[in-house]
């Protein structure tokens, strides 16, 4: 399959001027262009931009992405290179995600208390009531 860049940005909820930065920063390499001069995006270009995108939301910088690009032009040289790059991405997603998870830990313990609170039309009793042992786990 073949598609044009507006299919693309539909299918990706990409802007068209973010594809045109990315491949003028060169994340996709070898991007066709038909007699017009339209880029045309085929299964390999679609591939690159889910890596790209999935990048991009770990925390990865368009920097650090390029050098991975370009490690996978460079050939199986640099697989030991992507897969600490890899390996590191998963460490600082894992630590995000116990972070998060204590913050809604924190979160959930607050819904608690205010529920119990409106229930109870104040919160003095709720103050008296409930002690906060989510605390010490963030």
């Amino acid at each position: 399959m073949r598609y044009t860049i507006g299919e693309v940005a539909k299918k990706f909820n990409i802007n068209i001027s973010t594809l045109r930065y990315y491949d003028k920063e060169g994340l996709i390499p070898n991007l066709e262009k038909n007699e017009s001069g339209n880029r045309v995006f085929d299964e390999e270009a679609i591939s690159g931009l889910i890596t790209i995108e999935c990048l991009k939301k770990s925390g990865m910088s368009i920097k650090d992405i390029k050098t991975f690009i370009d490690w996978c032009q460079e050939g199986d040289e640099t697989l030991k290179e992507r897969l600490e790059m890899f390996l590191t991405r998963r460490e600082v997603l894992q630590s995000q995600i116990k972070e998060l998870e204590s913050t809604l830990n924190y979160i959930d313990y607050k819904v608690e208390y205010y529920t119990k609170a409106v229930l109870d039309g104040t919160e003095k009793v709720v103050k008296e009531k409930m002690s906060n042992p989510r605390l010490l786990k963030m």
